[in-house]
């Protein structure tokens, strides 16, 4: 009998008591602040100094959630933190890098918010088994994407961008990739909630949907090319844990679509590049890029501090050299593995490609063996490629960053380990 045949054969769960309902309701609360949806409704498109205060204030209740939830397990929490060395050598850099930064106040106060986010992702990895995991996350995402359709129709002010993409949708965030982005892995937590808990399928399914329509209505090509790369990635794990024959056939059947993509990619750049909607500088990223790496090889072991670049205004600082070289101001490298090569220089970026490394290694073994696959393995993939352009990991107050390490995490403490 399949894992899901058994599953929706599996008697009903006993009613739920009040505190179990409230240790369900903590961790949702603290994934839909560290998604930042609040923020745009808040303080609006640019935040002044108070505004800036409020938005720091507003995450603490996440942390507290986690530092609560650590508390109530704190042996499956250790557990779960020693099976991650590489995690644990990255944040002890980012610590380190106090001593070395450009701008050491900031690095000491958001890499101390990096910490407690990370802390949350691996909290939630000790509390859940697979099937509860997912619906923490579902739950998240349903509110998410209900909030998300009431503000784009009855107050379109802020969830409709009006000057860069007008008519695109945005949602609770400040732009149209933030909205596409956000739904793009909603997408695939969605289904894998469906699958892992077949008496609920109908209605993540349903919002399943709905996400892949906020993600047409923001207009970003990039987030429907990652939506439908997570798809693939489901039905890849689904296929694959049917039986070893359909799992032999599928892997070869994945290699082979990534070798012709890479080709596609390599050979007919020009098309690629219409098909998102790209120029060949991917919006201005390989100018930044190039810019970035000039300022690394000042620095190339240690780099300039965690966040320490980026918030630089002294107007001589690396941030000016990567503003005059890339022709304009960015907010961050446009790419995960150049940022922690900047700010951490290469023990950080050995560091976080190791961690990166063990998890990608870990959800490809799962894919055979877990059906806790069917979440972890498709969001990391799409994480992956998203990476690329965007600096999405070691981001602290970051809702992507906490859901990589409680996926990375997870993946190293099985369900049966679970208290």
């Amino acid at each position: 009998m399949s894992l899901y045949r058994s599953a929706a054969l599996a008697p009903p769960p006993a009613r739920l008591t009040f505190v179990q309902i409230l240790l369900f309701i903590v961790p949702v609360a603290a994934l839909l602040i560290y998604s930042g949806g609040w923020e745009l409704p808040l303080v609006g498109e640019t935040a002044d100094a108070a505004g800036s205060a409020l938005l720091r204030v507003g995450y603490l209740p996440a942390y507290a959630a986690g530092f609560a939830l650590i508390a109530l397990r704190p042996g499956s929490t250790f557990k779960v933190a020693i099976r991650q060395p590489f995690l644990i050598a990255l944040l002890c850099i980012v610590a380190a890098s106090v001593f070395w930064s450009v701008n050491p106040d900031q690095t000491a106060r958001r890499g101390f918010a990096l910490i407690c986010t990370t802390l949350g992702g691996i909290a939630l990895a000790a509390r859940f088994r697979w099937p509860q995991l997912a619906e923490v996350m579902a739950v998240c995402f349903a509110v998410l994407i209900v909030a998300c359709f009431v503000v784009c129709l009855a107050v379109p002010r802020i969830g409709v961008m009006t000057e860069l993409f007008p008519g695109a949708w945005r949602g609770l965030w400040r732009e149209k990739n933030g909205l596409g982005g956000n739904m793009a892995f909603g997408f695939c937590i969605l289904v894998a909630a469906a699958f892992l808990n077949p008496r609920r399928a109908r209605l993540w399914g349903a919002f399943a949907f709905l996400a892949l329509v906020l993600v047409l209505m923001s207009t970003s090509k990039t987030s429907l090319v990652s939506l439908m790369l997570g798809a693939a990635a489901i039905g890849f794990v689904w296929i694959a844990q049917r039986s070893p024959a359909a799992g032999a056939a599928a892997t070869w059947t994945g290699v082979t679509g990534v070798v012709l993509i890479g080709a596609f990619i390599l050979f007919a750049s020009d098309v690629f590049f219409a098909i998102l909607g790209k120029d060949a500088t991917l919006t201005g990223r390989t100018k930044i890029w190039d810019a970035v790496m000039r300022e690394i090889q000042e620095r190339p072991w240690l780099g300039y501090g965690y966040q320490a670049v980026w918030g630089d205004k002294s107007g001589w600082g690396p941030f000016a050299w990567i503003s005059k070289n890339a022709g304009f101001q960015a907010q961050h490298a446009h790419n995960s593995w150049l940022e922690q090569w900047l700010g951490l220089g290469l023990l950080g970026l050995v560091s976080w490609g190791l961690f990166y490394l063990q998890a990608m290694t870990l959800a490809v073994i799962a894919v055979f063996r877990d059906r806790g696959a069917l979440l972890a393995f498709p969001f990391l993939v799409v994480f992956s490629l998203v990476a690329l352009t965007e600096s999405i990991a070691l981001i602290y107050n970051d809702f992507r960053w906490v859901l990589f390490v409680t996926f990375a995490a997870k993946l190293a403490f099985p369900d049966r380990e679970v208290e």
